[in-house]
């Protein structure tokens, strides 16, 4: 048996479950990364999966499945990097027992991500919110349930994995009320909840009723919604609001769209970007500065708040003939 196939194996079981404690979908990631990239280099290189070695997996043949992912599955940049960056973790890992591989082990690490576009954040005005929360037919139990969804959705930012991971006994409407999560990283976090928010969620629960462990927003069946249903009713409910809002026709909502509401209203209500991060769950406060960058009207407000330049309107003409030979060149 080659170098390579123990030392994936004991990458998941030892790195990943034991050490690491990873989350499903982390491992769930770093799998399909690696079933790729063997089913590619096992094409390359016209050897079974389990024949492959270390040095198999070299320099080149990465860059080439990197460029095959973009090519001809038509991923996007992002993507490409996070398929990289599950490579280089096992990369990293091999060169603690396989130093005798340090020369290709090296050569991988040292593939850069690439570098894309980082486009403005996409979040809905309060005019847009409105429409999509009125979207729900409340004369129904599943309008009912969407509209606590999108109300809890737009006002606490929680991810689409911790919505549709939400148990009854995550709501606290008492004393302090808020609502408890199980975030990204394995990271618990609390986030208050404002009046209209508490109304509709207790009406909700009320009508919800059930054991604490029941999922807080179910399917028709009673299991948690999956994160394709979420979308597919939220997807639903945007074609409904663009009727009465039409500028919704230009924008694609989904869970992430109302995470960033949440921030861009947190933000125009005048809270720091750091409390922001704490809010959502961000690993680094660095991760919100892109609410800055696409909000409008706080650029306008730092703008009014400048004093205009003193100079003349007018073509700049050098003073001197040979600054004009200069300027001529």
């Amino acid at each position: 048996m080659t170098a390579l196939a123990p030392t994936l194996q004991a990458f998941f079981t030892d790195r990943l479950i034991t050490q690491r404690n990873a989350s499903q979908h982390t491992i769930a990631a770093y799998r399909d990364t690696m079933r790729l990239l063997l089913r590619f280099a096992a094409e390359h290189h016209r050897k079974a999966p389990s024949d492959l070695d270390i040095d198999d997996l070299n320099a080149p043949l990465i860059g080439a499945f990197l460029d095959h992912l973009e090519q001809e599955r038509g991923n996007s940049a992002r993507t490409r990097n996070a398929r990289l960056a599950a490579i280089r973790s096992l990369f990293r890992y091999a060169a603690l027992s396989h130093p005798e591989h340090a020369a290709t082990i090296q050569r991988v690490l040292s593939i850069p991500p690439k570098r894309f576009d980082r486009a403005l954040v996409s979040f809905l005005t309060e005019t847009e919110l409105d429409a999509l929360l009125s979207a729900p037919d409340r004369t129904n139990w599943t309008g009912r349930r969407d509209h606590a969804l999108i109300l809890l959705a737009a006002q606490t930012g929680l991810r689409a994995s911790e919505l549709i991971a939400l148990r009854r006994s995550d709501i606290e409407l008492g004393h302090g009320p808020h609502v408890s999560c199980l975030g990204k990283g394995r990271k618990h976090r609390i986030t208050p909840l404002t009046t209209t928010t508490i109304t509709v969620l207790r009406g909700w629960l009320r009508e919800r009723a059930g054991q604490p462990t029941d999922p807080l927003f179910p399917s028709r069946v009673g299991t948690p919604l999956s994160r394709d249903a979420l979308e597919h009713r939220l997807n639903k409910h945007a074609a409904a609001a663009a009727a009465r809002c039409p500028s919704l026709h230009d924008k694609r909502i989904t869970a992430h769209v109302l995470r960033h509401t949440a921030a861009m209203r947190l933000l125009q209500a005048g809270v720091d970007t750091s409390v922001i991060a704490l809010w959502l769950g961000h690993e680094q406060a660095e991760t919100t500065q892109i609410y800055l960058h696409a909000d409008l009207a706080l650029k306008e407000q730092a703008l009014a708040r400048t004093k205009p330049p003193d100079t003349k309107p007018g073509r700049y003409r050098p003073p001197d003939t040979l600054l004009a030979f200069l300027e001529a060149l």
